[in-house]
């Protein structure tokens, strides 16, 4: 009976040592996560206005070759366009399967990337005649789509970023996204910024930075009241909000709209 209550003993403090060794180890997740500097409040100035046609419920935005191109959601109202930026009006277009509802839109190579969202399909076209030179199948939702250059970059909603090979659309690896306060979802339109990934957080007025090699968020863009200072509304409650993500290296300005919304800005961060 000895030997059994001594090998009880022993089993209950190895028991509790492992549970400290866990409890330690947790605590040391959570430093680490705790470590991760507060995102920076990222100023902006918005320095000229363009009209946007509100029929486009806004999923892409690019700025390639000093042409903006944009893509559109909604099943039966999904385009890519080419668009003049000055009178907001479509000056190439194609519409998709009816059936599908677009999504994020990049362009890489001289290919244009489209994104559908619970459909598994992406498209490829040609960038200068939209004819669809090719499609991959995506086992996620599509939301948002950028390059660094050599792999594309995309969202699907949660709180990853996933990169995939351009050329097979095998995926490649996956980072995820966090703050000082833990994972951040609902990474939606996205654009490559001078070696940051920029996201649109669906449904917020926010834009966050983050650095894709560690997916840590390191600034924040709060686009609050933007288009009620220009005198303009929409209806939020309609998900109307905030999406679209263009980048001018030329200018050093970003792009931005939203789902149908009348306006699209041309901003600079400070």
């Amino acid at each position: 009976m000895k030997q059994i209550l001594s090998f009880a003993i022993i089993a209950i403090l190895f028991a509790a040592c492992k549970n400290r060794d866990a409890d330690n180890n947790d605590s040391t997740t959570g430093t680490t996560l705790n470590t991760i500097a507060p995102p920076a409040n990222l100023n902006y100035n918005i320095v000229a206005s363009y009209p946007h046609d509100t029929s486009s419920y806004t999923q892409g935005l690019i700025w390639q070759n000093n042409t903006l191109y944009e893509s559109t959601g909604l099943e039966g109202e999904s385009r890519l366009m080419k668009v003049d930026i000055k009178s907001g009006k479509a000056e190439h277009s194609i519409s998709i399967d009816p059936s599908l509802f677009g999504e994020g839109i990049t362009m890489l190579n001289n290919k244009i990337y489209e994104l559908t969202w619970q459909n598994n399909v992406v498209f490829v076209y040609d960038a200068k005649t939209f004819k669809k030179i090719k499609e991959f199948r995506w086992d996620h939702e599509g939301w948002g789509i950028t390059h660094n250059g050599k792999e594309l970059i995309i969202s699907t909603g949660d709180s990853n970023l996933y990169f995939v090979d351009p050329q097979t659309f095998k995926l490649l690896r996956i980072v995820g996204v966090s703050d000082n306060n833990g994972p951040v979802g609902d990474l939606n339109e996205l654009e490559f910024i001078n070696g940051s990934v920029f996201a649109n957080i669906y449904t917020t007025d926010y834009i966050v930075r983050i650095d894709p090699s560690t997916g840590h968020i390191t600034g924040k863009i709060d686009l609050s009241g933007l288009l009620e200072k220009s005198g303009k509304h929409v209806n939020k409650e309609g998900n109307l909000v905030l999406n679209g993500i263009a980048y001018d290296s030329a200018k050093n300005s970003i792009y931005i709209t939203g789902k149908k919304w009348p306006l699209l800005y041309e901003m600079k961060l400070n």
